[in-house]
């Protein structure tokens, strides 16, 4: 039966509402704390400043509607004095009247007598600028008011009836310095928020900085950990929160460090104490394999050339164990020396056991001296080809192509390839991919891919497998080496391989 993994993230993922998988990327740590305390601030504000205008608006009207409606009254009484005495007014009469110095709006008044004639104070307000239904209920002997817009100007229309001389008094106010008040005000609480919004944003982006610091710090000695630096810690800090996170990482670094030291001093010492016995028990079996032809059992003679075979594998173990453990213990160094790659890959092949093997070499690099490992690359070259015999039915050709800022190597096989999903796996330790187990004569243990990334990493360089370019079945295994071009030797004679 096979078991079903799943990706805790991926299942994470599926759980979540089809809103927030369809959202656009979540934003970092630092941008939501300053956007918390962005959007905090700009909600404060906007409720202060809309609680503020709203009182100040309704403040400000009711004290100029009620002034208005206190003078008209007054003016009213006035105008009704001198209905009952002449029966009628003027314009001059109403203008004096209503005149108010200590308003910096003037008002305009109409006045309708007991006989239903009109006397405008202004020809700009006349009957046809009352609104119906205020109108009527004057008539009907209820004072009222109303705001009204005339030409883009409001204006509140208060209307008073004059029962004592069966007339109608109507004044108009203008509210255009109410409203310039009002808009002033809105403008400047506007200004208020958004200047409450930005120090919001600024006061959140201090502390998310000052907060992240810490986890900044953590993110680095992690950062340096992963590269190597198991000895790195982080420096005490003041703050108890972070103190128990700082003490927790120190002393998961400490405990990672001591183990790796562990790890690779036993490794190296488990390589070191295997070869003595190995080289003893090599020794002993070159002897009896020199002397096969002189035993009579035909078995024995098959059985020494199983112990040969074994030997020379667990031997070749022993060496990638070794190899291992010194890149595992950060020991492994490089013996630069300059070489020729074309030389190079043409003697790695004549020692292989294909000697036979095409190779193409680029004209460009004839006689090139580079600077290199010449046994970390000899040793690449090696694995590439041993690796095609064991599971890639042998290699088909090797080549040597010059880059613009490096050289490549390329060695190509017959096999049935390697799948997407193991192309990265294949140069794992102890991995041969699954597509090994389907094959005859799988005697590898899966270091020596594993050995080809070191080396290449150890380099500067990358190795990657991908499908031959011809279209033919197989795998196509690329290493490429940084050069500098302007600091290598360039041949003086071109024929020099």
């Amino acid at each position: 039966m096979t078991e079903l993994v799943v990706d805790p993230a991926v299942a994470a993922t599926a759980r979540r509402p089809w809103w927030r998988r369809v959202a656009a990327p979540r934003l970092g740590l630092r941008a939501r704390i300053t956007l918390a305390f962005t959007l905090s601030a700009a909600l404060l504000s906007t409720l202060l400043a809309g609680t503020t205008w709203a009182l100040t608006r309704e403040n400000i009207v009711n004290q100029r509607e009620s002034s208005a409606t206190r003078q008209a009254f007054r003016n009213a009484s006035v105008i009704g004095g001198q209905l009952g005495r002449d029966g009628e007014v003027d314009d001059d009469q109403l203008r004096d009247a209503i005149s108010n110095p200590e308003s910096d709006s003037p008002s305009s008044a109409l006045v309708r007598d007991r006989t239903g004639n009109w006397t405008y104070q202004s020809t700009a307000f006349d009957e046809k600028a009352l609104p119906p239904s205020l109108l009527s209920m004057v008539e009907k002997g209820q004072p009222a008011r109303m705001r009204i817009d005339i030409d883009g100007t409001p204006e509140l229309v208060i209307g008073i009836p004059l029962s004592d001389v069966n007339g109608l008094y109507f004044e108009f106010v203008s509210l255009s310095d109410t409203q310039s008040a009002l808009e002033s005000l809105s403008a400047s609480l506007f200004g208020a928020t958004l200047v409450t919004a930005l120090a919001g944003a600024a006061l959140g982006w201090w502390a998310s900085r000052r907060t992240l610091r810490p986890l900044a710090d953590v993110s680095v000695a992690a950062e340096a950990i992963a590269g190597g630096r198991l000895d790195t810690r982080l420096g005490a800090v003041d703050d108890p929160d972070l103190g128990v996170l700082v003490t927790s990482f120190n002393h998961m670094a400490q405990v990672l460090e001591a183990r790796m030291d562990r790890e690779g001093r036993f490794a190296s010492d488990v390589s070191h104490e295997l070869r003595s016995p190995l080289m003893t028990l090599s020794a002993s079996i070159e002897v009896l394999a020199s002397r096969r032809d002189e035993m009579p059992d035909a078995s024995a003679q098959a059985a020494v050339d199983l112990m040969v075979a074994d030997v020379a594998r667990f031997k070749q173990l022993v060496e990638d164990l070794l190899e291992i453990s010194r890149f595992d213990a950060g020991a492994a160094r490089l013996d630069l020396s300059e070489i020729r790659p074309g030389e190079l890959v043409t003697q790695s092949v004549a020692w292989s056991q294909d000697p036979d093997l095409p190779i193409e070499l680029d004209s460009e690099l004839a006689g090139v001296l580079i600077r290199a490992d010449k046994r970390r690359l000899v040793r690449v070259i090696a694995n590439l080809l041993d690796n095609a015999r064991k599971y890639g039915g042998g290699a088909t050709r090797i080549e040597l192509r010059r880059l613009p800022a490096g050289v490549q190597i390329a060695v190509e096989d017959s096999g049935p390839g390697v799948p997407l999903e193991e192309r990265d796996l294949v140069f794992d330790r102890f991995s041969r991919g699954a597509g090994s187990n389907r094959r005859a004569g799988s005697e590898g243990v899966g270091l020596g891919l594993s050995l080809v990334s070191e080396h290449v990493a150890l380099h500067k360089g990358r190795v990657w497998v991908e499908d031959r370019p011809d279209g033919e079945p197989g795998a196509r295994f690329v290493v490429e080496l940084p050069v500098a071009w302007d600091e290598v030797i360039e041949p003086d004679d071109p024929d020099v391989p």
